[in-house]
């Protein structure tokens, strides 16, 4: 439905934000299911170059938090790093993210994020999700 040329202006609008519907619960979904934040790494940092890595990072962490912020008080530390905050964070070498899943193929595991921990604890490590480990918590809106 929507035009390349779209899509890019979109990237580059500074107060536009990158999200994703996140997960394996498709295996012929929508690809942003699970290629979303690699996607624009590769595509619209590497390859177009329409985003620096930083601006890039800020549209998929720091800005939804912001966002957020007034209905759900834990996302001011959120999207950030900084002493006091959460340490969600993900170790990626930019030249090799990429993005695999397509319309044809779906669900295709995104490559490139090597480690990531949430809430100071790993998670995938080497590439790899590590068995049994569940560091995730519920974050909850304060509104009623």
């Amino acid at each position: 439905m929507m035009k390349e040329e779209w899509i890019k202006e979109a990237a580059q609008t500074p107060k536009v934000m990158v999200a994703s519907d996140g997960g394996d619960f498709s295996p012929m979904g929508h690809p942003r299911s699970a290629g979303t934040f690699c996607k624009i790494l590769r595509k619209y940092v590497r390859e177009d170059q329409v985003l620096t890595l930083p601006e890039a990072i800020a549209k998929m962490t720091l800005l939804p938090a912001q966002v957020l912020e007034n209905v759900v008080p834990e996302m001011k530390k959120r999207g950030r790093i900084q002493e006091g905050c959460f340490a969600d964070l993900i170790l990626f070498d930019p030249n090799k993210v990429e993005d695999k899943a397509t319309f044809k193929k779906g669900f295709q595991k995104s490559q490139g994020m090597e480690y990531v921990w949430v809430n100071g604890e790993m998670l995938i490590k080497e590439g790899k999700l590590l068995p049994d480990v569940f560091p995730g918590k519920a974050i909850k809106s304060s509104l009623k």
